[in-house]
């Protein structure tokens, strides 16, 4: 055997979500915030983002993660999230497979029955509390960065549909949250498809019709994801929703995130207060619980800072090499398999 080059990763998933987690073979790129090192990994480093989330060695429903030293002193390790179209400033399934990476092969040590660990995110620094029991990190919740509504009832032409209303919101990253059963939906698995299709419509509608620019970093900007939900069932109850992650399919977990979108967009709307708390469903029917924690502002908008719950669990141990007579040394993509989209860049 022969190799150029491995690369050790944890598989791990979050409710379904597949967000394995990067130990070995690859440096920490440079940059004084993690922010900044996400940028120069995307800039020198993507060939790895694609051969770990591209045929022959991946696929579009699976996100990696690179474990770093932290930035801050307030923060016990950093992360790069890399998706199949995007770096995110910040994710909530994939920081619960890495909390639960970082204290199950004992990188960071556990402590029972509750572990803290701030992780150092480009979007900022994110607590997580982790319960855990007998060597396992049982249930991870996150403390998000603050989260906020940029509109409300957008009005966006999307293609084959028409004028679809969406709110647009930040959660770490940047949503259009769109009410899927005013579009005949039922937001069942068995229309997974159709929902795909329906989502990056609206991501490509919004990113066109629409400038979304994050007031704190204007490097930040763009729509990323879209949730398409049913109506909210009220507080501490039950409401399903799937996000379409690019380049066009459900995220099989209820998603972190767009939790918390949308718990800034029920804040704002009136119908969630500090203390209160949803369950977001998934497709597939795992579940993450939200809160809303306290009230904040971001650069004199008014935001939450929400909490998102759920669990993550080991899938195995890889290592992954490059032969040098490979002649895919960052995999391929066939649009078969490429989501809806078939593009690997937002």
């Amino acid at each position: 055997m022969q190799a150029r080059r491995a690369i050790q990763v944890v598989g791990c998933h979050a409710e379904g979500e597949t967000g394995d987690v990067i130990v070995g073979g690859v440096l920490p790129p440079p940059g004084a915030t993690q922010f900044e090192r996400m940028r120069a990994f995307a800039r020198d480093n993507d060939n790895i983002r694609k051969l770990l989330l591209s045929e022959p060695r991946g696929s579009i429903c699976r996100h990696v993660n690179l474990i770093t030293p932290p930035t801050r002193a307030d923060c016990d390790a950093g992360v790069i999230i890399m998706e199949p179209t995007e770096y995110p400033p910040m994710s909530g399934s994939n920081l619960m497979c890495t909390v639960t990476v970082l204290l199950e092969t004992g990188i960071l040590p556990m402590t029972e029955p509750e572990t803290l660990v701030t992780v150092d995110t480009p979007a900022g620094p994110v607590q997580a509390r982790a319960t855990c029991a007998a060597g396992k990190c049982e249930r991870v919740e996150l403390t998000n960065v603050p989260c906020f509504v940029d509109r409300l009832d957008a009005a966006l032409e999307v293609e084959g549909f028409g004028t679809v209303t969406a709110d647009i919101a930040w959660g770490g990253m940047f949503y259009a949250i769109v009410d899927a059963t005013r579009l005949g939906f039922a937001v069942t698995a068995d229309e997974a498809r159709e929902l795909a299709v329906l989502g990056e419509r609206v991501r490509l509608a919004a990113r066109a019709q629409l400038s979304v620019v994050h007031p704190e970093n204007s490097e930040i900007a763009g729509v990323s994801i879209v949730q398409l939900n049913r109506p909210f069932a009220g507080v501490g109850e039950v409401t399903r929703n799937t996000c379409i992650v690019a380049p066009g399919r459900s995220d099989r977990s209820p998603t972190g995130t767009g939790t918390s979108a949308r718990m800034a967009v029920l804040h704002a709307r009136g119908q969630m207060r500090v203390g209160d708390t949803m369950i977001h469903e998934s497709l597939i029917g795992s579940r993450f619980t939200g809160r809303i924690v306290a009230e904040t502002t971001v650069a004199g908008r008014p935001a939450i800072v929400p909490s998102i719950a759920g669990r993550a669990w080991i899938t195995g141990f890889h290592t992954y090499l490059i032969d040098p007579a490979d002649p895919w040394p960052e995999g391929f993509q066939v649009a078969d398999m490429m989501g809806v989209t078939g593009t690997m860049a937002q």
